[in-house]
């Protein structure tokens, strides 16, 4: 989503080799600003970066040395296997508890469900608020509230939720202006409406199947249709912290200024 791929766009800026792995079918709402949309689209650009949908480690190899920043459909980590991260940044936002089986490899984790010294090795606040970008080396993160922050007075407003289960068919696009009351798009023959007047910041692809109550898009009250293709600044700090939380190491400093 938008938050991991401020990461990435941080890290790729810096030097670091990234590779994205993706579900077959990513829920990703903000899709301009996310480069899961390499998976529907082939390539996905966002600002001066590019991401390219990539089958094989060749293909990878071949991305990174155009200066392109890989994206694979592996939701089991398949590829850890040839690719031998020095880091996993798992950036899912599950907001539960999670495990890994992968012992020997340092996890930065994002958000509600990661305790550092538990689950992951560092833990990254993804909470709005003094604590955010903080990197949590003992214990564990703020829970999740459930309360999207506040936008010109919008807060759970902001956000369209499925009303059924389904296929998602939109009838606008990212950056489009939509009145209160517009129909945004169906799932399974139900109407998804806009709640105000604003901006389509985020809306998930065409096609994809979602269930009821899912997240499926994203209306910004701001008015401002740029706001759709430009990384936040909350996905920018967040990437600054997972950087600060990999060079944290010595080994990992030594290794981006060999490859510079």
């Amino acid at each position: 989503g938008d938050l991991g791929s401020g990461i990435v766009y941080r890290l790729h800026k810096i030097g670091a080799i990234v590779l994205v792995c993706e579900l077959a079918n990513p829920l990703v709402v903000r899709r301009y600003v996310s480069y899961a949309q390499a998976v529907f689209d082939g390539i996905a650009r966002i600002e001066d970066t590019t991401a390219q949908l990539v089958k094989s480690e060749c293909e990878a190899e071949k991305a990174i040395c155009e200066g392109m920043i890989p994206v694979i459909i592996d939701a089991d980590l398949q590829s850890i296997s040839w690719f031998k991260p020095d880091v996993l940044v798992d950036a899912r936002l599950l907001k539960r508890e999670t495990s890994y089986s992968f012992n020997e490899i340092p996890v930065v984790g994002l958000g509600p469900g990661f305790t550092a010294g538990k689950n992951c090795s560092a833990a990254i606040e993804t909470r709005r608020g003094p604590r955010l970008g903080r990197v949590i080396w003992g214990g564990a993160t703020d829970i999740d509230t459930g309360i999207p922050e506040t936008v010109h007075g919008h807060t759970l407003d902001r956000v369209l939720r499925s009303p059924g289960i389904g296929i998602f068919a939109g009838e606008v696009k990212i950056g489009d202006i939509v009145q209160q009351g517009q129909c945004l798009g169906t799932v399974n023959n139900l109407d998804v409406y806009a709640s105000f007047e604003g901006i389509v910041r985020g809306l998930i692809a065409n096609g994809v199947s979602v269930e009821t109550g899912w997240k499926i898009g994203d209306i910004d009250p701001r008015m401002d249709p740029s706001l759709a293709f430009i990384i936040s600044d909350k996905a920018l700090a967040i990437g600054g912290a997972v950087m600060e939380a990999i060079l944290s190491s010595p080994a990992n400093r030594k290794k981006l200024a060999l490859s510079a």
